[in-house]
């Protein structure tokens, strides 16, 4: 549109949420110590690297992350305006993380040449645009993930400049110990407090200005992230208020029980927006957020996102990040160029409802066969023809299993 100068016909937009919570005449009818306040939280979704879980991990050559969001909490109360930023973001190195029908797939760390510059160009990116920047990794310390969480921090120990802090939320935390986010915040707490939040006030005056920003990853920086970041809104925002006048030294926001819950399930909705951007699905352990702990209940419904996850990323996601990258401008299309949907061979996508149905078909007859194996011997021999018949084409599907998966077919992984 620029080209044939049709800008002035472009709108603007932005991918993230707002999300509102009033204590006064808005929405909810609240007043903090007889005064009304605002709190909103924003957050804004980079379009350098973006996509779907599974097809857009890492960086790419030019240091932009995957699923990287600024999230903004401004506070509102007796003429004052405060903000406090907080960024996610993928780990910034070369790595992903084909489907291939595996409830886990393995994980590939990239060994490329650029890798060193691609980490000195995201983290001098944040610095240039934020300041100071402490990068908190949450990833475990086992299995794919420690070998990918080893591998960030060797490239960060090549940046002095950044903090760089390692804590294995499943360690630490589980699904239980919510409060031991606290270990994590003495880690941070002097450099977390010095780079503080900025605050105007009813004459336009600034009064502080944030000299720095926190960096949460977790291996898709949504649900382990969302709660880590929730816990250090929630540090702030009693700050916050402190220095507006809304809190004394003495108090903190949860004694308010009923701003508190409201507070928490902004979060808790802030969570659900990004991750069902990026996963498709609502946010998991939403309750460590709500509640400080697990309930049956949450343990339930994560498992069924868990299991939507599953069925999106390996049979829907391909067509998501198409769609993605054909209206963000990452892909364009060329007038007289070959469609890039022409299939070369057969497509294995389709192949796998019958794959599927002889599996099941298999096994009934297989357990048929075996209930009258007992009266007639050639029952069982077609058991075992059956069975074998079955395994047969699990084993088929299971080798070539990025082949029946939904993979996109405009731009490539970097």
């Amino acid at each position: 549109m620029i080209e044939c100068k049709l800008d002035g016909f472009a709108i603007p937009i932005v991918q993230g949420n707002i999300l509102m919570l009033s204590f006064g005449f808005l929405t909810i009818q609240f007043m903090l110590k007889g005064l009304p306040a605002k709190i909103t939280l924003i957050s804004r979704r980079c379009n350098r690297r973006l996509g779907t879980r599974m097809w857009r991990r890492g960086a790419n050559l030019e240091g932009a992350t995957a699923n990287f969001i600024e999230t903004e909490q401004l506070v509102e109360f007796e003429g004052f305006i405060s903000s406090f930023l907080q960024i996610r973001g993928s780990v910034p190195i070369l790595w992903e993380q084909i489907v291939d029908l595996s409830y886990k797939p393995r994980l590939r760390i990239i060994n490329h040449e650029e890798t060193p510059k691609v980490v000195e160009r995201h983290f001098l990116d944040l610095t240039q645009r934020y300041g100071e920047v402490i990068a908190v990794d949450l990833t475990d310390k086992h299995g794919d993930e420690g070998q990918l969480s080893t591998a960030f921090a060797a490239e960060m120990e090549k940046l002095p400049q950044v903090r760089y802090v390692s804590f294995d939320f499943h360690h630490f935390c589980g699904n239980t110990n919510f409060d031991n986010l606290q270990l994590l915040h003495d880690q941070i707490s002097m450099a977390f407090e010095k780079q503080g939040y900025f605050l105007v006030n009813s004459n336009g005056d600034i009064l502080l200005e944030q000299k720095g920003v926190i960096r949460v990853n977790c291996i898709d920086c949504l649900d382990r992230t969302n709660v880590t970041q929730n816990y250090l809104s929630t540090k702030s925002l009693k700050a916050q208020l402190e220095r507006m006048g809304g809190l004394t030294s003495s108090e903190c926001i949860s004694m308010y029980a009923d701003i508190y819950e409201k507070f928490k399930m902004m979060w808790v909705d802030h969570g659900d927006e990004i991750s069902l951007e990026y996963s498709g699905t609502h946010a998991l352990k939403r309750d460590l957020v709500r509640f400080g702990r697990q309930t049956v209940s949450g343990l339930i419904k994560d498992g069924m996102s868990a299991l939507s996850r599953y069925y999106l990323n390996n049979f829907q996601d391909g067509i998501r990040q198409d769609a993605v990258d054909l209206i963000s401008g990452h892909y364009s299309v060329r007038r007289n160029g070959p469609s890039p949907f022409q299939l070369n061979g057969f497509e294995s996508l389709s192949y796998l409802p019958v794959a599927s149905a002889v599996v099941v078909g298999g096994l009934t007859l297989t357990t048929i066969t075996l209930n009258q194996a007992g009266r007639q011997a050639h029952h069982f021999v077609s058991s075992v023809l059956w069975a074998g018949l079955a395994a047969g084409i699990v084993a088929v599907v299971k080798a070539n299993g990025r082949q029946f998966c939904s993979r996109p077919r405009l731009c490539n992984l970097l």
